[in-house]
């Protein structure tokens, strides 16, 4: 095993940052092709830039992103938060009593780990499925959870998205939208209402995903629940910060639904090229994926390593080689090591889908040919 605990997840996460800030030194941003669907961005102008201080840049910014918010998200209220694990954190510390239940459905699972990590330190007991007809809440149920969109983009059924919701109200148990990436993949490509339109009482979305924010979260949803939420958050410090506000709100503004469309029109091309030589790529809404498990089995040599080891030494050739960035090589502990190509983001549509084929094969010949070797694959993930 490579990657055994969350301290071999940041020290593969230190490793693969020094890389990127290496290929950006050496060779310029352009040599980086960031495929995560994560990229965000920082919209901002030197005039705004001026305001980004303490008191006088929620002032000037927060009242606007409060309207722009609230038609992103709907709701009636929103609030900006440093990530969405810390609304999510928020949301139950404010709802979720220790001994109660808090139950969640999703398209496929995991989870996102922040859902049932914050569960646990306040006590609750927690359970999740992806089987609709398994779902049900208990008595004693403080809270219900949905995920619109998985962290690998299985989106959920809109008529079970709204059942669960009728089951949850029936009960009056709160109904928090995890929408992280769902907030556009749903409503853009699936055509799905927003969450708060189908009744969630709050609901949280990622502001870097799919979209040109920072890395943020933004909570939308019923005012008296946003306000208790809104105490907490300032309790422990989970604000968004001035700057972090003006990019939500650029971020939105700047958002263009076409992005997602034309990904979603080219990531047949590219899984037909991926298709030639591959058994085990799947399509995502705006791209291709191979899980760790997939790309076990495309390996033909044998070795000791782990499926989520595979898919780790496997995108940091990609970085190495290619300075193309997939999630596994930078993203938290606990997050899927499944490798997205997203076709969504900028970087993306500088890419001819011919050369990002012959890039992934190379990669993934490589990756055979150092499978057998741990200590080169340790080389690789950890440059140790």
């Amino acid at each position: 095993m490579i990657i055994n605990n969350s301290l071999d997840e940041v020290k593969k996460r230190e490793n693969a940052l020094s890389i990127i800030k290496n290929k950006v030194e050496s060779e310029g941003r352009s040599s980086l092709f960031d495929l995560t669907g994560l990229s965000g961005g920082f919209i901002a102008s030197s005039s705004e830039l001026s305001l980004l201080e303490t008191y006088v840049g929620p002032a000037m910014f927060e009242e606007e992103l409060q309207s722009v918010g609230r038609e992103h998200m709907g709701g009636e209220k929103v609030i900006p938060l440093n990530r969405t694990s810390s609304g999510i954190l928020a949301a139950v510390l404010t709802l979720v009593s220790k001994d109660s239940n808090v139950v969640h459905y999703l398209a496929k699972l995991p989870a996102h780990p922040s859902i049932p990590r914050s569960c646990k330190l306040v006590g609750a007991n927690y359970f999740e499925t992806d089987v609709f007809e398994e779902f049900s809440i208990p008595e004693n149920t403080s809270l219900v959870v949905i995920t619109g969109s998985t962290m690998d983009h299985k989106v959920i059924d809109e008529d079970e998205f709204k059942k669960v919701i009728e089951m949850a109200h029936e009960k009056g148990i709160p109904v928090m939208v995890d929408d992280a990436s769902g907030a556009r993949l749903r409503t853009v490509v699936f055509n799905q209402a927003k969450a708060c339109d189908l009744g969630a009482d709050i609901a949280i979305t990622s502001t870097d995903k799919l979209m040109p924010g920072p890395r943020g979260g933004l909570m939308a949803g019923r005012e008296d629940l946003i306000d208790n939420i809104k105490v907490k958050v300032n309790q422990f410090g989970l604000e968004a910060q001035p700057p972090a506000v003006l990019a939500m709100l650029n971020g939105i503004k700047n958002f263009k639904p076409d992005n997602l469309l034309n990904s979603f029109e080219r990531k047949d091309e590219l899984f037909n090229l991926l298709n030639a030589r591959f058994n085990n790529f799947e399509k995502t809404p705006t791209g291709v994926m191979i899980s760790p498990e997939n790309l076990a089995k495309e390996i033909s040599v044998e070795n000791n390593l782990s499926d989520d080891d595979l898919a780790f030494v496997f995108s940091f050739i990609l970085l190495n080689d290619y300075g193309i960035i997939t999630i596994p090589p930078v993203s938290m502990p606990g997050a899927s090591a499944t490798i997205r190509f997203d076709l969504s983001t900028t970087d993306a549509f500088k890419l001819d889908l011919n050369d990002l084929n012959k890039k992934i094969e190379s990669s993934f010949e490589k990756l055979q040919d150092v499978a057998t070797n741990e200590e080169k694959c340790r080389e690789i993930v950890f440059n140790s």
